[in-house]
């Protein structure tokens, strides 16, 4: 048997929970960074971005991706430093740290790939270790007492975790899982037992074994799980399925001193890591199939309302079959109802890269820039979602690049320094949201947009909107990397209008800056529509397409 471990089915739950945390990562690094500028530290901010590197490290190791091991335990080095100043993070760092996440991001996207994962690069491991060279040198590590296969996957810093833990009244243990075919009956994999062992203990490391394979342990490869708790061994043994529950020896070598998040202070009451509970990740495509079978079931619910139609008009009794069609038709509605809430996101999951964007986008001009975010409670469906962003990030580039002025400028207007874009969301209708991007900026200056284009000066917003939009067309002089080439508003009209089949509009008042307005679908995939008669000649178009609907007497009607 091969000694390399097999853990493709783990992959797929593995990329979907660091992307979680990845996230959640950059949200708690920028609200480091939003600290530092008010001379202030962050101190959750800094301890939860640790939690998330600690996890994604621990998940890394878990499916063997060793360079997502290296990089956040580099960066988790640095994090422990910061907390030594009360989690203040330097300017220096949170750049680093920013590329830190980056290059995860890169390997984990290779993953998903399936492409060969880049190691990591020396240069930004050395940046790493270059911001913790004044930290205090770590305590030797703890002796633990373990099988080779083990010790050779924990690090220095998780035996300190299990000494403190130890040292704080818990005990160290080892709880082994094996799956097997019995055992995915019973819903138990590697991630169920995980979130049903966390609930007892804290995980410090998950390592894969290569095992014999037997009839217990087919597939032969198993997982030891090192937990610090105080739960009874009988608890856990059945939380991981687990026939034996063995102690870990942890002999520290000196009293340990205070020190960075310390593991008690990762466990505190209220600020642990929520557990995933009643949660099932399913693909789109799983989705868009049991749509496409929905769908089929409409077009034969049609098809029996028109044979029964024909029996009526035989002279045929049909009620209890029409009593049966409208149940029918409500259940289909419901069954539709339920796929598309499936696909649906939150409006606030979409937009949390926005202020990374925007970040990038004022250090890049040299511009002072800050994004206020109202998300609201509304959800889009996955596939609009992934189609707008990139108009909205047009939208944020022309806004840094064209309409925020430069902090000398802003001063000599008498506007604060730092310009401000607002982008806000709500759900307009059953069917549509309305995305709102605004900022403070110089606002748009009609005659300069109608010299380049050639045309005569739009009166209207309208009019102005039909020219900013044509390909090609700049107000700049010269592109930069950011903007400049005539390309940014064509593309948002193309996506929202065209391939999204929404509106896109503007207002804009001179030195008091602009706002655009994107109204688009909730959803593309199965939309209510509205039938009519013109003459002999039938036709539908989406109710969110319809203003009006008027009664009016035919009488008044003239050819």
């Amino acid at each position: 048997m091969s000694d390399a471990l097999d853990v493709t089915e783990f992959v797929a739950g593995y990329l979907v929970e660091v992307e979680e945390h990845l996230s959640a990562s950059t949200a708690n690094l920028l609200a480091a960074e939003a600290a530092l500028r008010t001379g202030d530290s962050n101190p959750k901010a800094t301890r939860e971005l640790f939690r998330s590197l600690h996890t994604i490290k621990g998940l890394s190791a878990m499916v063997g991706v060793e360079p997502v091991v290296d990089i956040a335990h580099a960066m988790e080095t640095v994090l422990r430093a910061a907390d030594r100043a009360a989690g203040r993070l330097s300017a220096a760092s949170i750049e680093v740290l920013l590329r830190g996440l980056r290059a995860i991001e890169e390997r984990i996207r290779a993953l998903a790939n399936k492409n060969p994962v880049p190691p990591a690069t020396p240069s930004l491991l050395d940046a790493l270790a270059a911001l913790d060279v004044a930290a205090a040198p770590p305590p030797p590590a703890p002796t633990i007492t373990a099988e080779p296969e083990i010790l050779a996957k924990l690090g220095s810093s998780e035996r300190v975790q299990l000494a403190q833990g130890v040292a704080g009244g818990r005990r160290a243990l080892r709880v082994d899982f094996v799956p097997s075919p019995a055992r995915t009956a019973e819903g138990l994999n590697i991630t169920s037992v995980r979130e049903r062992v966390g609930k007892l203990a804290e995980i410090v490391k998950v390592v894969p074994l290569s095992v014999p394979a037997t009839d217990k342990a087919p597939g032969g490869i198993a997982f030891a799980l090192l937990v610090l708790t105080s739960a009874p061994d009988e608890e856990l043994a059945r939380a991981a399925a687990a026939d034996i529950v063995r102690p870990l020896t942890v002999a520290p070598p000196a009293p340990l001193a205070v020190a960075a998040l310390s593991e008690q202070e990762l466990d505190e009451p209220g600020e642990r890591e929520p557990q995933l509970r009643g949660v099932v990740r399913v693909e789109v495509a799983r989705l868009d199939d049991a749509l496409d079978k929905l769908s089929a079931l409409v077009v034969a619910r049609f098809r029996l309302a028109r044979a029964a139609a024909d029996l009526r008009a035989r002279g045929v009794d049909v009620r209890d079959l029409a009593e049966i069609l409208r149940e029918h038709d409500r259940q289909l509605r419901d069954l539709r109802g339920a796929i598309m809430r499936a696909r649906m996101i939150s409006v606030t999951e979409l937009l949390e890269r926005v202020p990374l964007v925007v970040r990038g986008l004022g250090r890049a001009t040299g511009k002072e820039v800050r994004i206020e975010i109202d998300a609201g409670k509304a959800e889009l469906d996955k596939a609009v979602a992934e189609r707008i962003f990139p108009a909205i990030v047009h939208l944020l580039r022309n806004a840094v690049d064209h309409a925020i002025e430069a902090p000398a400028e802003r001063r000599r207007l008498g506007k604060p320094e730092e310009g401000v874009i607002r982008v806000s969301c709500f759900e307009r209708s059953n069917n549509q949201l309305e995305l709102v991007v605004a900022d403070d900026g110089r606002g748009i200056d009609r005659a300069q947009v109608a010299r380049r284009a050639g045309r005569p000066a739009p009166e209207t917003d309208a009019a102005l909107l039909d020219l900013i939009t044509l390909p090609g067309l700049s107000t700049l002089d010269q592109a930069t990397k950011t903007s400049g080439r005539g390309l940014g508003m064509d593309i948002v009209r193309r996506i929202a209008v065209e391939q999204l089949g929404g509106e896109l509009s503007v207002s804009t008042a001179r030195g008091a800056g602009t706002t655009f307005t994107l109204r688009i679908p909730l959803t593309l995939t199965i939309i209510d529509a509205f039938s009519f008669l013109c003459g002999d000649q039938a036709f539908v178009t989406p109710v969110a397409g319809v203003e009006e609907v008027m009664e009016i007497d035919t009488a008044r009607i003239f050819r």
